[in-house]
């Protein structure tokens, strides 16, 4: 084995030393492919930053697949010189042009570096490029930065025109951004000013912006202190020969309404109209008002198009007129969506037809109304009459853009952009081994606050009947019907169950990290009930609601995912997911919808989906483990190194680890119940590569994972670290799927 790994290196080693001799055939004679290209402080003792300063580079090298390779460029330069030729014009297309060493870039960027240091605070900063040829046609570039010694601010002095303003932010000192002692920084700077317009435009000056602030920096002779004075300047004059005046502080006189394009009234109720509407007449102006308002019109569907015109009520006047123009969408819509679908391996077909009406009383509520059917073909089930997989569903949502839910204020529901849901589902599933209902119903929240990176979701009454009206004898006979433990789990899912949850979710995601929590519970208040008013239990233990068991469990899941940006083409992406979920007074195991499973094309892509675990566990019967490789706790650790290869495409390189586990021990899910001293054992790993075509709306994505280590194993080493015996037939997993994994 290790021969051949050798051998397969060596190849790759040689073909990219062949092919790395042809990337400077484009590369015209006398100028230089860039190469390397690095930004190093002389001094990291006073300077440490540089990785941040690339961006202010001008020329990049050609990018490297992985950042090991420039095929790219190498794609590009096996093309021929003809360009009519197809073949040519295709690889060109695919591939990269050669990045040629431009003397002028290289000066601009040291001087957009030399200022950045300067706004840094290192006033004396310098910056020298060193240009050094590799070879005849390379050039390697290195940007010296010597920021010397940092400048910092000694006196601090404010400066007002304007007494009304000086007194207005007088108040608001605390919340200054300038500090003497402070280090010198042009950004910092630039941040008071805003902050200092932004505060005064939120009171009422309307026509305040922040070049009107503006500073003067001395140097103390022979020190690295600075002088710092902000001075504020009053309200320029319209036109030439006017005096200047103090800044003119002003209040809403009239808000009013209309349509757009013809000035009919806008299709929704007065009171709506009010509660989008966050300027008050009688008050101050606020910006932060108009722009609330701007974003809570946008977010009803019903609303096409929304402008905000102000103007001054007169000449020389210091109250404003708002009209607040709003165009509604065409109240209903009617769409239609085929496709196909793979269940391991079976082929079918689904469509779904969905009605909406986003403006159903005139409040920009959303009805939508979803019918759905699907068909599969089922392979490999012997002693069933049918062989065919059928499902309709039928879904209604009705969508309030608003809190409903008494006793809340008008400014608090005002300070969030709010959802209210309620649902009601209708699903039947015909199997070959059985018939399965759901009915569910739920009322829900989600908000956010504006300019605010996270998002909450509360489930205040989420209800599900689950019924199964027709079990095959064949499958009662075979799964269900023996009298023992072992198939505990399997007759507890299908049986009828009533779930009764609540649960809260919060998500928070910004260019760099994502985080999801959730954590929901069911079955305390119907405990509780059954208890105080002494309902009886059935012969399993059990209570019951109109004669169906109801679950009760609790569950929280926590999902974090990190993006370290290497380059403009390269990232590595980290992942944790963690959930765990616990059965107990009415329940002893969890439904089926609620336990976890591992494998597949988000979990350990080693595995197919529902084939990892729970723990050691064996499979036994290929037809019901997808109901026993199902557990009470699951761990997903992922690293996925992402790179842009060419046109759409991009690959990945990814190591999975994890697995799920039983918090109680079920005799059939031998070796699946959690125990702390063995579960690090008990982690399978994987590893593969993928490619990914990016369409904007949608990504497709193709992944193969290999299994590296596999804890359900038996006695033979080789299938225990695969990693080290591999055999491709019994390891591999291709996984199909739309989106990134995490």
């Amino acid at each position: 084995m290790w021969r051949a790994l050798k051998t397969g290196l060596w190849a790759v080693a040689v073909g990219s030393l062949l092919l790395a001799c042809s990337t400077t055939k484009y590369v015209p004679e006398g100028q230089y492919l860039l190469g390397q290209v690095r930004v190093v402080a002389d001094d990291e003792a006073h300077y440490a930053n540089t990785g941040q300063l690339k961006s202010y580079v001008r020329q990049h090298p050609n990018a490297k697949w992985f950042s090991l390779f420039k095929l790219p460029l190498m794609t590009y330069s096996l093309s021929g010189r003809d360009s009519t030729k197809w073949l040519n014009r295709t690889l060109r297309n695919m591939g990269e042009a050669p990045v040629i060493f431009d003397s002028l870039q290289a000066r601009l960027t040291c001087q957009d570096l030399q200022q950045q240091l300067r706004n840094e605070g290192f006033l004396q900063a310098k910056v020298q490029m060193e240009a050094t040829p590799h070879g005849r046609k390379r050039m390697n570039l290195t940007y010296h930065l010597t920021p010397g010694q940092p400048y910092f601010v000694h006196r601090l002095d404010y400066v007002y025109a304007d007494t009304t303003i000086a007194t207005m932010l007088a108040a608001d000192s605390t919340r200054r951004l300038l500090k003497s002692g402070m280090m010198f920084n042009v950004a910092r700077l630039d941040a008071e000013r805003k902050r200092i317009a932004t505060l005064l435009a939120d009171s009422g000056y309307y026509r305040f912006h922040k070049e009107y602030i503006n500073y003067r920096a001395d140097i103390v002779p022979g020190t690295q202190l600075i002088d710092l004075t902000l001075r504020l300047e009053n309200e320029r004059p319209a036109a030439d020969g006017l005096p200047v005046k103090p800044h003119t502080r002003y209040w809403m006189r009239h808000i009013g309404y209309a349509g757009l394009p013809d000035g009919e009234a806008p299709h929704l109720r007065p009171h709506v109209l009010q509660e989008c509407t966050h300027l008050s007449q009688g008050d101050h102006y606020r910006s932060s008002g108009l722009q609330r308002t701007y974003n809570h019109f946008g977010r009803l569907q019903a609303v096409r198009y929304t402008n905000i015109t102000l103007q001054q009520a007169a000449e020389g006047s210091d109250s404003l007129d708002c009209t607040i123009q709003v165009q509604t969408n065409k109240p209903s819509t009617l769409s239609f969506q085929p496709e196909g679908t793979n269940t391991s391996g079976d082929l079918g077909a689904a469509a779904t037809l969905t009605y909406q009406n986003r403006n159903l009383f005139q409040g920009s509520e959303v009805l939508s109304v979803e019918l759905r059917g699907a068909y599969e073909a089922i392979k490999g089930l012997e002693g069933y009459s049918n062989q065919d997989f059928q499902e309709y569903s039928v879904e209604t949502k009705l969508q309030f853009p608003r809190f409903i839910f008494p006793f809340l204020n008008r400014k608090f529901r005002g300070s969030l952009n709010v959802t209210s849901e309620l649902s009601l589902l209708y699903d039947l599933q015909n199997r070959p081994e059985f018939h399965r209902r759901l009915l569910s119903a739920s009322w829900r929240y989600r908000w956010n606050f504006p300019q605010r990176n996270d998002r909450f979701q509360l489930d205040l009454l989420d209800l599900n009947y689950v019924f199964m009206p027709w079990i095959s004898q064949t499958f009662h006979d075979e799964y269900l019907g023996k009298d023992n433990n072992r198939n505990a789990i399997l007759r507890y899912n299908y049986q009828d169950l009533f779930i009764a949850k609540t649960g809260l979710g919060y998500s928070y995601s910004n260019d760099r990290l994502a985080l999801k929590a959730n954590v929901e519970t069911s079955g305390n208040l119907l405990h509780l009930g059954a208890s105080l008013f002494g309902a009886e239990k059935d012969g399993q233990g059990h209570y019951r609601l109109f004669n169906i068991a109801f679950a009760q469990y609790v569950k929280a899941d926590v999902d974090l995912s990190r993006s370290l940006r290497i380059d403009r083409n390269n990232q590595l992406v980290l992942h944790l997911g963690i959930g765990v979920a616990y059965p107990y007074g009415n329940s002893t195991v969890l439904p089926f919808e609620k336990r976890y499973f591992s494998g597949g094309a988000n979990s350990v892509r080693g595995w197919s989906v529902r084939s990892l675990g729970p723990g050691k566990y064996k499979e036994k019967d290929g037809r019901i483990n997808f109901i026993n490789q199902t557990g009470d706790m699951k761990i997903d650790l992922n690293a996925e190194y992402r790179t842009q290869l060419f046109w759409k495409f991009s690959g990945a390189l990814f190591i999975d680890a994890g697995n799920i586990w039983t918090l109680r021990d079920y005799p059939d899910q031998p070796g699946g119940q959690f125990r702390i001293s063995h579960f690090l054992k008990e982690l399978a790993v994987g590893y593969g590569a993928g490619v990914r075509l990016n369409f904007e709306y949608f990504i497709l994505r193709f992944d193969l994972g290999m299994k590296a280590i596999n804890p359900a194993y038996e006695t033979d080493d080789d299938e225990h670290y695969p990693l080290l015996h591999p055999r491709f037939s019994r390891d591999y997993a291709f996984h199909f799927a739309v989106g990134m994994p995490f």
